[in-house]
C-alpha cells in the first residue's frame, strides 16, 4: 500500500452527518445532526468505500437548499476522498483511492458514475486530490484553458484569488506570462496571493473604492475576468473590462439565495459596448476530462511549479461548522476533515 494512504479503521457502524433541517442561506452547525447506521454491503456494479477525507466546498450551499439533492435526514451531499474496501466493479480494485460524491459519512455505497476521479496509485498526498488535484483545481485548469487561455501581455482579474480555485488560476496565468491581479477578503490573503501564488498585485475588496482601485491597477482594462463571486463585485469588475474581454463565470458565492432571484445593476449595456464574451463553466459537465487534467497538474505539482495549501483537522464532528466558516471568509486554505480514525 502506498505511503500516501494514512492509517484507517473499518468499524461496523457508519457515522453520518445528516441534514436535519433546510438551511436559510449558508448551512450552519444547527442544520446538521449526527447518527449511526449499520454498514451496508455493496451489490453488483457497486463499491463499498471507506471515506478518509471529507471536503467542504461552496457548491454545497446550493446542494443543501435543494431537496432533490439532499433530502432531510440524508447524509450531506459532499465530495470526499476514500479507499475502496470492497469492489464489484471490474475496473476499480480493492485498495484503490477514489474521489467523488461519498457524502459526509464513514462509508458510501457508490457506482462509477458517482466518482470524479479514480486514483489506483496516488502520486501525491491524498488531501491534494480534493483540492489542487480535485474539483477546485481541475475547475481552474479546464475553465481557464477552455474559455480564455492567458498569454503574454494579457491582464487577468481573479475573484476569491486566495481560494483553491483562484490560487490555481493565478499560478497558471502567471506562468503563461499574463499580468495577474487578485481580489480577496483580507490583508493576510493579499500577502499570500502575491508571495505564494505569484500574483502581480492583489486587493482587499472589502476596503476602499473597488472601482477606483481597478481603474488604477489596469487603466486600459482587463482582458479576462475569472469570477467566483458574482454580485456587486462582478457589477464593478465588468466595468473594468477591456474591449473584447472574456468573463469566465465559475461561481456565485456573493449571493446566499436565488429564491427569489436577486436584482442588481443592469449589465447588458456593458456587454454590448465592450463587446464582451461571458461564459459559464460547470465542472460537473467535464467529468470525463478529470483524469487527463489531474495527470498534467500532478506533473506540475511534482516539479515544484504548482503550490497549494490545505488545512486538515481530525474528527467527523468538526465538519458541521466548516461551511459557515467558508462563507465567512475565515478559512485560510482548502479545508478537509480526516475521519479515517477517531
Amino acid at each position: 500500500m502506498t505511503t500516501h494512504i494514512p492509517p484507517f479503521s473499518t468499524p461496523e457502524k457508519n457515522r453520518q452527518i445528516v441534514l436535519a433541517k433546510r438551511p436559510e442561506g449558508t448551512p450552519r452547525t444547527s442544520d446538521f445532526e449526527r447518527k449511526e447506521v449499520a454498514r451496508e454491503a455493496p451489490g453488483p456494479g457497486q463499491l463499498l468505500v471507506r471515506t478518509l477525507y471529507l471536503s467542504a466546498d461552496p457548491v454545497q450551499r446550493g446542494w443543501a437548499s435543494n431537496p432533490a439533492l439532499t433530502p432531510i435526514g440524508a447524509p450531506m451531499r459532499a465530495l470526499a476522498i476514500g479507499i475502496v474496501i470492497e469492489s464489484h466493479e471490474s475496473t476499480i480494485a480493492q485498495g484503490d483511492i477514489v474521489y467523488g460524491f461519498l457524502g459526509w459519512q464513514d462509508y458510501a455505497i457508490v457506482t462509477r458514475v458517482d466518482l470524479l476521479s479514480h486514483i489506483p496509485t496516488p502520486r501525491a498526498p491524498l488531501p491534494a486530490y480534493a483540492g489542487v488535484l480535485g474539483m477546485p483545481g481541475v475547475t481552474a485548469w479546464l475553465a481557464l484553458h477552455d474559455i480564455a487561455p492567458p498569454s503574454e501581455g494579457k491582464a487577468i482579474l481573479v475573484s476569491t484569488a486566495a481560494g483553491t480555485v483562484g490560487s490555481v488560476v493565478g499560478q497558471i496565468a502567471r506562468q503563461a506570462g499574463a499580468h495577474v491581479v487578485g481580489l480577496t477578503g483580507s490583508d493576510d490573503k493579499i500577502t499570500r496571493c502575491v508571495s505564494r501564488y505569484g500574483y502581480d498585485a492583489a486587493f482587499n475588496y472589502k476596503t476602499g473604492d473597488l472601482a477606483a482601485t481597478l481603474a488604477a491597477a489596469r487603466p486600459e482594462g482587463f482582458d479576462i475576468y475569472f469570477d467566483n463571486t458574482g454580485g456587486w463585485i462582478l457589477d464593478t469588475a465588468i466595468r473594468a473590462m477591456a474591449k473584447n474581454g472574456r468573463i469566465i463565470q465559475c461561481g456565485t458565492a456573493a449571493t446566499s439565495s436565488w429564491n427569489p432571484p436577486p436584482t442588481g445593476l443592469r449589465n447588458e449595456r456593458e456587454i454590448l459596448m465592450r463587446t464582451l464574451s461571458w461564459t459559464g463553466f460547470v465542472i460537473f459537465d467535464h467529468v470525463a476530462r478529470f483524469g487527463d487534467a489531474i495527470d498534467r497538474m500532478t506533473d506540475l505539482l511534482l516539479a515544484g511549479k504548482l503550490v497549494h495549501d490545505e488545512d486538515v483537522e481530525n474528527g467527523i464532528d468538526k465538519i458541521t461548522n466548516v461551511l459557515e466558516e467558508l462563507f465567512a471568509g475565515s478559512n485560510s486554505s482548502k479545508k478537509l476533515i480526516y475521519i479515517g480514525e477517531d
